[in-house]
């Protein structure tokens, strides 16, 4: 197993530098990453498809997204409103005298980056976690995913190329392509390291957790775990659009194979002959789905297995004909009463494939007690009509406590990369849900408050001296302005 100390020790060296580089250097810097990655070109879409045998479009899509956040989290930089800077000046004859202090964000140290399985390019070597820590001054050491290895690598050459290019310290950036388990706790428990960011699997995600809250240091890991994303299916909506509803869910579920995080994984709606029929369409739309390979043999074996796991519990009824094979990701749908999902927890288990199960409750009741059963999700949606929301103004309300993104009338796949955006949500969807992993407000989990008391002009960082230089938004003794203070 290579080094971890001496990455590590070499990744803390870097922050000393690196930190402290300007915002425009590090902008410039994300900006040649993503114009390396683009003059990879087809190589480096070859070489995912080969890896991943996900089709073109989709990669070509998905390598489109990973250089737009990079240029994003460059524009952000060169804005500095990121930096939340905050300005109290004195007031030496109040009693006692109020002291000059200013605020700003800082990063927080070396972050280690887990590449995600399903996204070997967005959530992996210069996905949104790279991208943004690199933003807000943070070295980062990639651990690549096993499953695309050579794909990871073009792109860590592509990164340390811009390195070479802007100048920036060596070991800002370093590839560890270990695939032993022990590299990547070894790793979260060294003491150079800062932050951790990961997405996967849940029992993945909460091992890397555990082992930063048992340092003598504990760090915080943002780990984003996978979701089943419940949907509501109100019945005046199915009684006037369940055809298309049911056309637009089959979309949703098969998506790449169903190996989205946003995978619309558990369906709940009121036991009526809108449903019944709902249920009927969806199956058929699903049916007609052409099967691809998954992403690699563990995710399909692992469908293999949890679907047919699912499948075989008590109550359950499958509505499609096919079922998964060992080689083949058959798409399922299944169904259950609301009775029968509220005794058996393994039911609300995602199964991470093109799967879905539908739950019949009794009434609106039960089906509040189904939706609140199902612990934090990243995402959730309710489908209905003006008429079905003025007879459940209730389900609104109870929607925030469930996920991070609710959605009214729409598919949960399909992450816009946007400012608004959260992705993110309660436990055990991520380990910290006052963040997201998606848009600009994910540079906040890299950063850290430090407030400057008393200090000289001349010495404070160029975000709080009294002329704004910048020309940034700060808040001024409680005003939101791009002014200068008034020495």
């Amino acid at each position: 197993m290579t080094n971890m100390n001496n990455i590590t020790l070499n990744a803390s060296i870097a922050y000393e530098k690196y930190s402290k580089l300007s915002t425009e250097t590090r902008a410039q810097f994300l900006d040649t990453i993503a114009n390396n990655i683009e003059a990879l070109g087809d190589e480096l879409l070859n070489t995912a498809n080969k890896e991943t045998h996900l089709p073109m479009p989709r990669l070509q899509g998905e390598r489109g997204r990973t250089c737009f956040q990079l240029r994003m989290f460059a524009s952000m930089l060169r804005k500095g409103d990121y930096l939340e800077a905050s300005i109290d000046t004195a007031i030496p004859d109040k009693t006692p005298p109020k002291p000059d202090i200013r605020q700003m964000l800082h990063p927080v140290g070396p972050v280690v980056v887990f590449g995600a399985s399903n996204f070997p390019f967005a959530y992996s070597t210069a996905g949104g976690d790279t991208a943004s820590a690199l933003a807000a001054g943070c070295p980062v050491i990639v651990k690549a995913h096993p499953a695309h290895l050579q794909t990871s690598t073009l792109v860590a050459a592509a990164i340390q190329k811009a390195i070479e290019t802007n100048q920036i310290p060596e070991h800002t950036f370093q590839h560890v392509t270990d695939t032993d388990f022990s590299a990547g706790k070894a790793l979260v428990q060294d003491d150079h390291i800062a932050a951790v960011g990961f997405t996967g699997s849940r029992i993945g995600g909460r091992a890397l957790y555990d082992y930063a809250s048992t340092r003598k240091n504990p760090i915080p890991v943002f780990s984003e775990m996978g979701s089943v994303n419940p949907v509501v299916l109100l019945e005046d909506a199915l009684v006037n659009n369940s055809e298309s509803i049911a056309k637009n869910y089959a979309g949703s579920i098969t998506l790449g194979m169903g190996q989205f995080c946003t995978n619309p994984g558990i369906l709940i709606g009121v036991k009526s002959a809108a449903l019944t029929l709902f249920s009927t369409q969806l199956a058929n739309e699903l049916k007609t789905v052409v099967v691809a390979p998954m992403l690699h043999e563990g995710i399909q074996s692992a469908y293999f297995k949890n679907s047919n796991h699912a499948l075989a519990q008590t109550g359950v009824t499958c509505l499609t004909d096919n079922t998964p094979t060992s080689s083949s990701a058959f798409p399922v749908l299944t169904t259950v009463d609301g009775v029968t999902f509220l005794s058996n927890t393994h039911l609300a288990e995602e199964v991470f494939g093109p799967y879905s199960i539908l739950v019949q409750c009794e009434d609106t009741e039960q089906l509040i007690q189904v939706w609140k059963s199902i612990q934090g999700q990243i995402s959730t949606t309710i489908m209905g009509t003006d008429k079905d929301f003025e007879k459940n103004e209730n389900l609104l309300a109870l929607s925030i406590n469930i996920a991070g993104r609710i959605l009214l009338n729409g598919v949960p796949t399909g992450v816009e990369v946007c400012d608004s955006m959260v992705h993110g949500g309660p436990y055990p969807a991520t380990t910290d849900s006052r963040f997201t992993a998606v848009g600009v407000k994910a540079v906040r989990r890299w950063l850290r408050p430090i407030s400057f008391q008393n200090w000289p002009n001349h010495l404070l960082p160029i975000f709080l001296q009294n002329k704004n230089e910048k020309s940034i938004w700060r808040t001024i003794n409680g005003e939101f302005t791009k002014s200068d203070v008034n020495a």
